[in-house]
């Protein structure tokens, strides 16, 4: 009786998460919303590096790649640049973009160099603290979170857990840009 219960319970735990790994993850402000609250996070690079500095409001109604992150990784790091080169090709549209890193371990020094070794010139790195800004409802699971939105309208938004950003997911969020950008301008 005992294992029949135990074997139940095994495959019941079994289920729930065979279950939960196939959901989506929701992480952060959620397609067709208009609340990107501001926020101050440590800029580690840009024009106001070393200052705590609203990003939201820096970059207004303009289009905006928003991105949060726990870690830095090699899929990241080819994320972060390939988003880099789009604000560069996109600077007529006035597109901006920033990697907010929610993290305690991660240090101003170790972006600085990121952004130096990777040469990242438009995309901005900056630090808040793990649990992400009030109101944007990021989840802990999520290691990143993708948020292209313009007017603080979002256009898109992409979750990943640790692990699953990946080639296919990247290439799934550039093509997400040309919705943040004015028709004429998309390139």
């Amino acid at each position: 009786m005992k294992q029949r219960i135990l074997s139940a319970l095994c495959a019941a735990m079994l289920l729930v998460g065979v279950l939960s790994a196939g959901e989506a993850l929701r992480s952060g402000p959620q397609v067709g919303s208009s609340k990107i609250p501001a926020f101050n996070p440590l800029n580690c690079t840009g024009a106001h590096e070393g200052k705590r500095t609203c990003l939201v409001r820096l970059n207004g109604g303009n289009p905006v790649a928003m991105i949060f992150a726990r870690d830095v990784s090699a899929p990241l790091t080819r994320l972060i640049k390939m988003i880099d080169e789009a604000t560069a090709r996109n600077s007529k549209a006035r597109m901006g973009s920033f990697v907010v890193f929610l993290s305690d371990t991660i240090g101003s020094k170790q972006l600085k160099e990121l952004a130096t070794r990777e040469r990242l010139r438009h995309c901005v790195l900056s630090l808040h603290a793990p649990d992400g800004p009030k109101g944007y409802g990021l989840a802990r699971e999520a290691d990143v979170t993708v948020v292209p939105y313009r007017n603080r309208h979002v256009m898109a938004n992409h979750a990943f857990r640790k692990g699953e950003l990946n080639d296919a997911a990247i290439s799934k969020i550039l093509a997400d840009v040309p919705k943040i950008l004015p028709k004429a301008k998309a390139r």
